[in-house]
């Protein structure tokens, strides 16, 4: 081996050292063909943690050779064990049980050592999702961490104890468990394990806690683990942290966030772990359901059993909004089957099953449901409490039975109680769901204004979160209309720059000449203006035509004025609030002015087909907008 190449080597140990990872694989990378088994390792790692999983396996592979033909059986033994977890992540059982096997068979006959705490670890997680052997999962992550305990290794140790904290969880012993995975988890936030022990216990003590339904607690080990992710310079299985934080974005509200984290994060994950990457698919599929975005949520709702994540409840409640029940019903009924030896994971479905029984008018399924979420949700209990998840979702499936069976009184009882626990959670979507059944009660025990107040709430929080299906239901209670119109936005273009400039009061009479200008425009050509918004207008007219003239006019006004203004205008349906609209019309329209530029007047072709425009009008192109699925084609109107 020549100097130079000796050089390089050494640089990317260093580098390696320093956990600079992509400086460490561009060393290494070139000269692998040279390396011995100790640099082999080293390239696995730094090609797994910057994004190179199938590179790292490779590497790995050949080091596990190395170590063999050297007869060194201990590290021939940890890298086969490193490798059979590696593979069980990604998916690939077979391969990975085959890899276990090599690194049992290379500790026969040797003394026991911290590689055997590994193996008990391996053989572990292999009973849990290779053979769904919970309690052989428990015996062996006890040994492992007795082994790692004597030979005081504290990354052992904090991986068995979360192996064992989730496996009692799921035994029902919450409070042991929990008690485990934040014991675990401290070691992962005082900096005591490697990147990937801490990805391993961070992302096992989120999912722990988010099964159980204890989202405050998954909640600030979530923000744990994302200032982990966020300052090591790490690829690919940090991915995880990211689906977790997309999962409570997503249960506080933030879908757009949420959907935005998700899919980075599935986009990072890759083949990393596909248990983790079906979720996320999963998420993007509820996310998009409530959307009322079908064909998006469809395709989400595949891709995450393309990766091993049965997609119900959520394809089930997919069908039942699509008016396909019966589809529902058979979806379900294979989903749950007759098996309870998962009580979490029927936890989760029998919400969906209360509503597609009482969608088809079986009562008598619905309080069957209700009836074993109630016992699981007795069953798992933290600190003595019912977890949030299970109790909302329970008091929600219980409410929607009272109003089903006409018990209003029961109804009302259960929605209370549900828009209690939501509140406190954080959770505003679930929260308006119970906001609509206690309006609802209210409504069928003769409280009109009560369930008027309530419906109201409910529409406002399903808006604003873009639930469009749940807020239309809302209004069609609350007997708003929905009409056909065209909506203008006008918005000011840099209005904070402007004011910076011109100080408050110059710059209020210039607000007050454009409102004037703007106001008799809108109203000259028989448009009402419906509120300010900001720096500018929200107008809506009975013609295309006269909201196009509308606008020319407005643009030419201000041609000589000493303010800029963007115009956006749509043609679509909304549903009237007394003097206000909301609804897909009125978004696409706000989209609209948000592309345009200063000057400018660019609208839906949608709303010029068959409309006589008296100005020149711009080729067409296809924009998307936000909240939307498809692209919506536009042109500009050429006023000058």
């Amino acid at each position: 081996m020549g100097s130079a190449t000796g050089d390089t080597i050494e640089a990317g140990r260093l580098a390696f050292g320093r956990r600079a990872w992509a400086e460490a694989y561009d060393a290494l990378a070139p000269l692998a063909e040279e390396l011995g088994a100790g640099d082999l390792e080293r390239l696995a790692d730094a090609a797994y943690w910057s994004g190179r999983l199938e590179e790292a396996l490779a590497a790995r592979e050949r080091a596990y050779r190395a170590y063999a033909a050297d007869d060194d059986k201990l590290r021939a033994a940890e890298v086969a064990l490193r490798l059979a977890v590696e593979h069980i992540s990604k998916g690939a059982f077979a391969v990975g049980g085959g890899w276990l096997a090599k690194g049992e068979r290379a500790l026969v006959g040797q003394p026991e050592s911290l590689v055997h705490a590994r193996l008990e670890l391996t053989r572990s997680l292999s009973a849990w999702m290779l053979h769904g052997k919970l309690e052989e999962a428990h015996a062996h992550a006890q040994l492992a961490f007795e082994l790692g305990e004597r030979f005081g290794d504290p990354n052992v140790q904090a991986i068995a104890l979360v192996a064992q904290g989730q496996t009692l969880l799921y035994r029902g012993e919450l409070d042991a468990g929990l008690k485990l995975l934040d014991e675990a988890s401290i070691s992962a936030l005082t900096g005591e394990l490697d990147p990937f022990a801490t990805c391993m216990v961070y992302c096992m003590t989120i999912t722990g806690c988010q099964v159980v339904g204890d989202y405050g607690r998954a909640r600030q080990w979530t923000d744990a683990a994302s200032r982990w992710s966020d300052t090591i310079d790490v690829h690919g299985f940090p991915g995880a942290c990211r689906v977790h934080r997309s999962e409570i974005l997503w249960l506080g509200g933030d879908w757009d966030a949420a959907e935005q984290e998700v899919l980075a994060a599935c986009n990072e994950l890759g083949s990393y772990s596909v248990f983790t990457a079906g979720a996320g698919q999963y998420q993007i599929g509820e996310i998009r359901r409530r959307r009322g975005d079908f064909a998006a949520a469809e395709e989400a709702y595949r891709k995450a059993q393309e990766l091993g994540r049965d997609p119900q409840p959520g394809q089930a409640l997919l069908r039942l909004a699509q008016g396909k029940a019966s589809e529902a019903v058979a979806a379900l009924g294979r989903s749950l089957g007759p098996d309870r030896a998962d009580p979490l994971l029927r936890a989760r479905r029998l919400p969906a099953q209360v509503e597609v029984s009482l969608a088809v008018g079986e009562l008598d399924a619905a309080r069957r449901a209700a009836d074993e979420l109630a016992e699981t949700t007795e069953t798992f209990r933290v600190d003595g409490e019912r977890t949030p998840l299970l109790e909302g979702a329970l008091q929600l499936s219980r409410a929607r039975i009272g109003l089903a069976a006409e018990e209003w009184e029961a109804a009302e009882h259960c929605a209370r109680a549900a828009l209690a626990t939501w509140t406190k959670v954080g959770a505003p979507y679930e929260a308006a769901q119970a906001r609509l059944l206690l309006g609802m009660a209210y409504e069928h025990q003769g409280d009109r204004d009560g369930a008027r107040a309530e419906y109201q709430l409910a529409e406002e929080t399903f808006t604003r979160l873009g639930a469009v299906l749940d807020a239309r239901r809302v209004l069609e209670l609350l007997g708003d209309a929905e009409t056909r119109r065209t909506f203008v936005f006008t918005d000011i273009v840099d209005s904070t720059k402007l004011l910076e400039a011109l100080g408050q009061e110059k710059w209020k009479k210039l607000l007050d000449r454009h409102d004037a200008l703007l106001t008799g425009a809108i109203e000259e050509h028989g448009g009402d203006v419906i509120k300010h918004t900001g720096d500018g207008l929200f107008a809506a007219f009975d013609s295309s035509a006269a909201a196009v003239e509308a606008s020319v006019q407005i643009q030419r006004a201000l041609e000589d004025e000493f303010v800029t203004v963007r115009i956006g205008i749509h043609s679509g349906e909304a549903l009237e609030r007394g003097n206000d609209y909301t609804g897909r019309g009125v978004n696409v329209a706000a989209r609209i002015g948000a592309l345009a530029g200063g000057g400018e007047i660019l609208v839906s072709t949608e709303t010029l087909d068959g409309t006589a425009v008296a100005h020149p009008v711009s080729a067409p192109r296809a924009v998307d907008l936000k909240g939307f699925a498809e692209p919506v084609p536009i042109a500009a109107v050429d006023w000058r």
